[in-house]
C-alpha cells in the first residue's frame, strides 16, 4: 500500500487535534477533585499541548520546524536513531524569531518548563494551590491562541470555567491566617529567582500569572446574586474603592547573604562586638530562623542563605541586647 500523501493543511489540523486533545486532558485532570497528581500532569500535557499548537502553526506558515544542517543547497536533517526527525522542542519554539507568542506568555510557558524540571519523578501537592494563577493564565492563553491562530470554532470556551474548590475558602479561614504552604526549598527558590528576573509589569500581567480578588456579596433580595463570579469595570467607583483598600505586593528584594555578611552588615549598623560564633549562630537558632514559614532566609543547593528581613530582625534584637554588642 502507498504511504498516504497528507497535505500541508491536512496535517496542520492533524496537529491541532492532537494539541486540543491534550490540552483538554489537562484541565479535565486539574479539575478532578480524585487525583492529587495535579500540577505535574497539567504541566507536561500542557507543555505538549504548546508544542503541537506551535508546530501546526509553523506547519502552516510553511516554516520549517526540524532540526537540519545546511550543506550547501542541500539541508541535512537531523535524526533519531531509529530514523525520525528531531522537531523543535517547545523552547525552541518560542525562541525562533517567527514565533507568533507575546512576552508574557512565553514568560509563564517558560516557567512551567522550568517547574517541569524542578520537580520531575516527584510529587509536590502542595503546588496546585501555591501556582494555580499560573496555570490558570496558561489554559486561557492556550486558549486564546488556539482561537487567534486558527480560527474561533477551535476554542475550549465550553471547557474553561471556574471549578468548585474547597480550599481555602472554608469560612473559619476568613479571619485566620492563611496557611504556608508546604513546598521544598528548592522549588521557592527556583520561583522567586523566576519571578525576580522580570519587571514589575511582566510580572503583574494576566498572562503571567492570572490572579482574582474575590470579595463574599451581600445581596438585598432573593435571585439577585446566582453566579460564583462576577468581573466589574476596572474603571467604575468599586473598582477604584478595592484598588484603594487591596494591595498586592510584590517581593522584588531578592539579594542573598552568607552569615559573614550578615554579621558585617550588622557591625554597620552600630554593633561591632557582633561575631558569627557564638552571637549570630545563638541568634537565629533562638528565633528559629531558619523556618521557612518565617521568610528570613532560602536553602540553595544545600547552603543558606539570608535575606534583608534576617539583617533587620538582627540589628532590632542587638538594640534590645543594650550595650552587650556595641
Amino acid at each position: 500500500m502507498a504511504a498516504r500523501n497528507r497535505t500541508v493543511g491536512s496535517l496542520a489540523l492533524e496537529l491541532l487535534a492532537k494539541s486540543r486533545e491534550a490540552a483538554l486532558c489537562a484541565i479535565r485532570v486539574f479539575n478532578d477533585p480524585h487525583v492529587s497528581f495535579k500540577s505535574e500532569t497539567f504541566i507536561v500535557l500542557m507543555v505538549i499541548a504548546w508544542t503541537y499548537l506551535m508546530h501546526a502553526h509553523y506547519r502552516k506558515k510553511g516554516v520549517e520546524y526540524r532540526y537540519y544542517e545546511q550543506q550547501g543547497k542541500k539541508r541535512k536533517f537531523d535524526r533519531t536513531k531509529h530514523g525520525a526527525y528531531k522537531y523543535w522542542e517547545l523552547e525552541h519554539c518560542l525562541n525562533d524569531k517567527v514565533s507568533p507568542i507575546d512576552k508574557d506568555t512565553a514568560n509563564n510557558i517558560r516557567f512551567l518548563i522550568g517547574l517541569r524540571h524542578e520537580i520531575e519523578h516527584q510529587m509536590t501537592r502542595s503546588l496546585d494551590n501555591y501556582l494555580s494563577g499560573r496555570y490558570q493564565a496558561c489554559a486561557l492563553n492556550y486558549n486564546d491562541y488556539v482561537k487567534k491562530l486558527f480560527g474561533k470554532r477551535y476554542g475550549l470556551d465550553d471547557h474553561l470555567t471556574y471549578c468548585i474548590q474547597f480550599v481555602e475558602l472554608m469560612a473559619d479561614q476568613f479571619n485566620g491566617p492563611k496557611p504556608v504552604a508546604d513546598i521544598p526549598e528548592r522549588l521557592r527558590a527556583y520561583v522567586a529567582e523566576y519571578d525576580a528576573g522580570l519587571d514589575h509589569d511582566s510580572y503583574n500581567s494576566p498572562r503571567y500569572s492570572y490572579r482574582l480578588l474575590f470579595k463574599k456579596k451581600l445581596v438585598n433580595r432573593s435571585g439577585q446574586a446566582d453566579r460564583v463570579v462576577e468581573f466589574i469595570d476596572p474603571k467604575s467607583d468599586l473598582a477604584k474603592s478595592i484598588d484603594k483598600e487591596y494591595w498586592v505586593k510584590k517581593e522584588v528584594e531578592r539579594t542573598k547573604y552568607l552569615p559573614s555578611r550578615v554579621v558585617e552588615e550588622v557591625r554597620k549598623a552600630g554593633f561591632p562586638k557582633f561575631r558569627v560564633q557564638p552571637d549570630h549562630v545563638e541568634m537565629w537558632k533562638a528565633e528559629d530562623a531558619k523556618n521557612p514559614a518565617k521568610g528570613f532566609g532560602v536553602q540553595v543547593e544545600g547552603a543558606w542563605y539570608w535575606y534583608d528581613s534576617w539583617i533587620q530582625r538582627c540589628v532590632e534584637l542587638c538594640t534590645q541586647a543594650a550595650n552587650k554588642f556595641k
